[in-house]
């Protein structure tokens, strides 16, 4: 199998709501959108998208309707620090507050309004992720 994209879909009862809140709050912008399913996309990078569909549309197996849980999606970004202003200013939730891993990250934690965490991640350490660090902090 060769894989030509990956991205998540998350399921909720919001969909136009669900993308308002990533339009808003993460720059990303619709590619396509209808009634069920809006398909965002980053402004700032075209190969970072997300899938929102309502939880019971007739296209998802009964057995896994509902809304997504138990999720965390990470975002590698490269300044943390400005997402999290963002993030304080527009009155998000923050579930972990900015800080220094000793692992090699610096991020922080907050949801989006299905409950989805939301981890804002730059890798501090350019042996772990070379692309995204820029060196150390």
């Amino acid at each position: 199998m060769k894989t030509t994209s990956y991205y998540p879909v998350l399921m909720t009862g919001d969909v136009e709501g669900t993308a308002a809140f990533y339009v808003e709050h993460f720059r990303f912008k619709p590619l396509f959108e209808s009634d069920w399913y809006v398909h965002l996309q980053s402004a700032e990078d075209g190969r970072v998208n997300l899938g929102i569909v309502q939880g019971d549309h007739e296209t998802i197996p009964e057995e896994g309707r509902g809304r997504t849980s138990g999720l965390l999606i990470n975002f590698e970004v490269r300044d943390p620090d400005a997402v999290y202003k963002r993030a304080i200013a527009a009155g998000l939730p923050i579930l972990r507050s900015l800080r220094d891993e000793p692992f090699g990250q610096r991020h922080f934690i907050t949801r989006d309004p299905n409950g989805v965490l939301i981890d804002d991640v730059i890798q501090t350490d350019a042996a772990l992720n070379p692309g995204n660090s820029g060196g150390p902090l």
